[in-house]
This record gives structure tokens, sequence and C-alpha cells, in this order.
């Protein structure tokens, strides 16, 4: 599975943004999608996540209540609709692929499968 995230740019605060993610192949369906964004001089950090099949879905907390991701599986895309943006969301954001959903912790240079190239979100205040 090959990934590309696309659509980030520069918002002020309170703007909106979608985030896309173009998968190849054809077993997309079969895994779980992650966001994932990194700060300048930060941790990557968890986003979010969907299930195979959209069924269930993860955030991390910051982002709950602003950003909706989802996934469509005939067009091998997932997306990360951002809400409300705030200074703090401003961060390279990529999508990558795993088998599983994780439920609890886990570590996302061991556990997730393929990562796409990332997509710069700007957010000034």
């Amino acid at each position: 599975v090959q990934l590309q995230a696309f659509g980030g740019g520069l918002a002020q605060a309170g703007d909106s943004l979608r985030l896309s993610c173009a998968a190849s192949g054809r077993t997309f369906s079969t895994y779980a999608m992650y966001w994932f964004r990194q700060a300048p001089g930060k941790e990557r950090e968890f986003v979010a996540a969907v299930s195979e099949l959209g069924g269930r879905i993860r955030y991390v907390d910051s982002v709950k209540d602003r950003f909706t991701i989802s996934r469509d599986n005939v067009k091998n895309m997932v997306y990360l609709q951002m809400n409300s943006l705030k200074p703090e969301d401003a961060a390279v954001y990529y999508c990558a692929a795993a088998g599983v959903l994780y439920s609890g912790t886990f570590d996302s240079r061991r556990d997730m499968a393929y990562w796409g190239k990332g997509t710069l979100v700007t957010v000034s205040s």
C-alpha cells in the first residue's frame, strides 16, 4: 500500500481544513487507517484512527469534537476534517496504515505497516 497525504495549507485559528490520504493497492479495506502529526521539535503524535470498515474510530483527546476521520473504501481514501483549528494544531500530518485498529497504547514506529509523506498544516493566531 502506498499512501499520499495532501490538503494541508495555511489556515487561521478557527478555520477548517480537510486532509486527504490517497491509497494505492487493492487491499486498502483490510487496513485500519491512522493520522499522526509532528510539530517542530516535538514527538510524532497520534491524532485519529478508523477501523478497516469504518465502524470504530479513535481520537486523541485534544482533537475530539473538532476533528473527524472518515474513509471511503471504494475510492481508497481516508480523510481528516479539521474544524476550529488552533495554533497548536500546526504540524506536518501523516497518514499511516496498520493491520488493526489499536484500542490501547501502541508504538507507531513498530506497529504501522505503511506511511505516507506528510502534508503541512500551518495555523496562524
